[in-house]
């Protein structure tokens, strides 16, 4: 039996339930075209990057700056979700850096001092766009008087709002999935500005698989584009579309890694 699992945007509670009936239709497309040992239901047990790089993998979402950096050659990439959100062109995205709307800062140099949020540092949101954001700004100096590490974007925005951080970078698909669903939780969240973008969060399966396994479940992704019984679905994980991207667009993202050293700035500090 192979392993599928999507757990990069199941939160708030809607988007589980629209990424299982996702993944019931692939499921189902799957096994009518010959696919063997596809799992009845996504795995919600195993954390997601422990989930990248097993041989059994049959389809998972990573993120792009992990991605670029150490899964390619590893994994093959399958399809990449075009999200209708503010803040998202097609297959790229890009991330709000947010502060506490009660400190009214106003502008990014007045985060100089102060506490930032990062939810990991192989995030490309959470990370290398708020590192390629604030680089040319700190210019080899320690730009925050600290930086936590919270383990998520949910928690990163909690920590704003409840000021354990002053400013943290949100991924735009995030925050439009909590704008829309847990609108409360911004209330005290201000967008003070937009990081640059690059290509979104891939769906991969496994290294070894064919151009023809590859392209059967492009297939399937396709055939749900246009399912009526998905188009509630989508409209509520707020994909419009899938794109099939190279490896070569995701260089982008080692382009804004490569800058910010340059810039003197190989890290958020």
């Amino acid at each position: 039996m192979s392993i599928a699992s999507i757990s990069m945007y199941v939160t708030p509670e809607p988007l589980a339930e629209a990424t299982d009936a996702l993944w019931h239709f692939l499921r189902d497309h799957l096994i009518s075209a010959g696919v063997p040992g596809v799992p009845k239901e996504l795995d919600r047990a195993t954390d997601y990057r422990d989930v990248w790089l097993r041989p059994d993998l049959l389809l998972s979402q990573t993120c792009g700056f992990p991605y670029a950096k150490s899964l390619r050659g590893k994994v093959r990439l399958v399809a990449t979700p075009c999200y209708r959100y503010p803040g998202c062109d097609g297959a790229w995205m890009r991330s709000f850096v947010i502060t506490n709307r009660n400190e009214r800062v106003s502008s990014l140099k007045a985060l100089q001092g102060r506490r930032a949020a990062i939810n990991s540092r192989d995030s490309n949101s959470g990370y290398n766009l708020f590192r390629a954001t604030l680089s040319p700004i700190a210019r080899g100096t320690s730009f925050f008087g600290e930086v936590i590490q919270t383990g998520g974007h949910d928690a990163s925005i909690s920590a704003v709002a409840d000021g354990r951080a002053d400013c943290a970078a949100i991924d735009c698909v995030t925050y439009g999935n909590i704008a829309r669903y847990a609108s409360e939780r911004l209330k005290d969240i201000s967008i003070l500005a937009e990081t640059p973008g690059g290509p979104g969060l891939p769906f991969i399966t496994r290294g070894i698989s064919s151009d023809e396994d590859v392209e059967i479940l492009r297939t399937a992704l396709r055939a749900a584009l246009v399912a009526p019984q998905l188009e509630e679905v989508l409209d509520g994980m707020g994909i419009v579309d899938f794109a099939f991207l190279t490896d070569g667009d995701y260089d982008s993202l080692l382009e804004l890694e490569r800058n910010a050293v340059a810039c003197g700035y190989p890290e958020i500090a």
